[in-house]
């Protein structure tokens, strides 16, 4: 059967073009590591067991890009796939997880834009399949990382961290269904619009740090 792209691919004319523009740089093409999926989705497996993806915009798909090339771990990006677990776009996007994951799902992190006001906002972090004690150390983790980084870096703005529990107010709109509630340990990461246009650069790196230290990190002291 052939595979129609959406219409954000076929208009820049291949999917090289297409994640090449999404994320935001140049480079050589990626065809060859790149699958194209059903509903537009995106995979390239990385790390057995281990992957991160997002359903986001261009600027979140960018970092996620970047996360993903850091770590090593597998990209899944849909854009304009949330909403509904049970719609097809959200069923073709975890189809697309699973198969990054090549075999099991053993972590998984999902990167989401935060559009808020203001602008600089709050990172947010709501993990999945871990007891408070562990969320706990997982923020502290995030803080540390965020500081070591901009410790040098002045000029980006310090987003405080704030740890989202599954029942509190700052998961609103996380769903522990569908691909979430798939994997042993899973991150959903809110980033705000200016971590993601601004500072890009910065709070990839800072969340590549992150989700490679998050995913070894042990329960308990």
């Amino acid at each position: 059967m052939t595979m129609r792209y959406p219409a954000w691919i076929r208009s820049l004319g291949s999917v090289s073009a297409a994640i090449a523009v999404l994320a935001g740089c140049a480079g050589p093409a990626v065809d060859d590591v790149l699958r194209a999926r059903d509903g537009g989705v995106l995979i390239r497996p990385g790390r057995p067991g281990f992957v991160v993806g997002t359903r986001g915009e261009r600027d979140t798909i960018a970092v996620v890009t970047e996360v993903a090339q850091h770590t090593g771990y597998g990209l899944v990006v849909a854009p304009d796939a949330s909403g509904d677990p049970a719609s097809r776009a959200a069923q073709a996007y975890e189809r697309g997880v699973v198969d990054a994951a090549q075999g099991p799902l053993r972590f998984y992190v999902e990167i989401d834009g935060h559009d808020g006001t203001p602008c600089a906002g709050q990172l947010a972090i709501a993990p999945i399949g871990v007891d408070r004690e562990l969320a706990l150390r997982l923020r502290a983790l995030a803080e540390l990382i965020r500081d070591a980084h901009l410790r040098v870096n002045h000029e980006v703005e310090r987003l405080a961290v704030v740890l989202a529990d599954a029942g509190g107010d700052a998961a609103a709109g996380v769903r522990r269904d569908g691909v979430l509630g798939r994997p042993e340990r899973a991150l959903h990461i809110e980033l705000p619009r200016c971590g993601r246009r601004d500072w890009r650069e910065m709070y990839g790196a800072i969340l590549a740090d992150f989700v490679a230290q998050a995913a070894v990190l042990p329960a308990g002291r």
